[in-house]
């Protein structure tokens, strides 16, 4: 039996350069599944993704979905593509065990943390106050590089990455400090600053862009309390949910994380085509 991809639609391009098309899965022309390959709005056409990819419940277990993603990155590397990746749910193990078969590797995941009506209070000692123009400017700086290098660290060429840095910031803080619904903190404890935090107040749910304690306060706990400033910000907003991501290897956050309650709710995969 021969598993094959059939188009269903014309090659599609966006605004924004990326491009896109679904095919429909199928063996010796019976349509088994489809799948939906595009590339990547976030990190540029040379990386793929696999938007989609379902199998019909009666043709499951037979090697049609791995023929498929395989099918997938041959159209990939046609395109110029140099890697794919691929989100998987947290509820979606099949599909985790498929993509680490094929040898993708996990390169970050979502997080979220339901939350009650009372914010946490900070441990005695601790207190948060708003950034200042220069501690925004200057963590601006650190955290755009610190950024870049952290996708460089995960295989994008640094042209790529440092694009992306740009790009990301530009257009979550096209007001900078002043940016609507964007909160900076900088947590003190005992009268001396230990850490900062960026957190975004969107519709339904706070978003943890940032979090970190200055390199000489680290291992002394000030993660875990600007979490729990994270929370109590989060709250007082009156957002009933808050998430994050965390890149994979950051052993240490992904600890403190599930320390905390919070619970992974999609993984992001990636391989190399070259």
């Amino acid at each position: 039996m021969t598993t094959t991809l059939r188009p269903t639609e014309p090659l599609q391009r966006a605004a924004d350069g990326t491009r896109s098309r679904r095919y429909r899965v199928c063996v010796n022309s019976r349509p088994v599944g489809d799948i939906h390959l595009g590339t990547s709005p976030s990190l540029g056409d040379s990386v793929a993704v696999i938007h989609r990819l379902r199998i019909d419940e009666p043709d499951r277990g037979r090697g049609r979905g791995t023929v498929a993603a395989l099918a997938a990155e041959e159209i990939a590397r046609g395109w110029g593509c140099g890697q794919i990746e691929v989100g998987v749910a947290a509820d979606e193990e099949a599909g985790a065990r498929l993509v680490q078969a094929l040898g993708y590797t996990l390169r970050n995941r979502g997080m979220t943390k339901p939350l009650g009506g009372t914010p946490p209070a900070l441990p005695e000692g601790s207190r948060a106050r708003p950034m200042t123009p220069d501690e925004f400017d200057a963590w601006r700086a650190h955290e755009s590089e610190r950024y870049a290098r952290t996708w460089m660290e995960r295989g994008l060429p640094e042209a790529g990455a440092r694009a992306k840095s740009r790009s990301d910031h530009e257009t979550l803080l096209p007001r900078g400090a002043a940016t609507e619904h964007m909160r900076f903190s900088v947590l003190e404890h005992e009268g001396t600053r230990v850490g900062i935090l960026w957190l975004a107040l969107q519709e339904d749910r706070a978003f943890v862009f940032d979090v970190e304690a200055d390199p000489a306060h680290r291992g002394q706990g000030h993660g875990r309390t600007l979490m729990l400033l994270a929370e109590a910000e989060a709250i007082g907003a009156g957002r009933p949910l808050i998430g994050l991501n965390v890149f994979a290897g950051n052993t240490a956050a992904e600890r403190l994380y599930e320390s905390l309650g919070y619970r992974t709710t999609r993984s992001v995969f990636h391989k190399s085509l070259l």
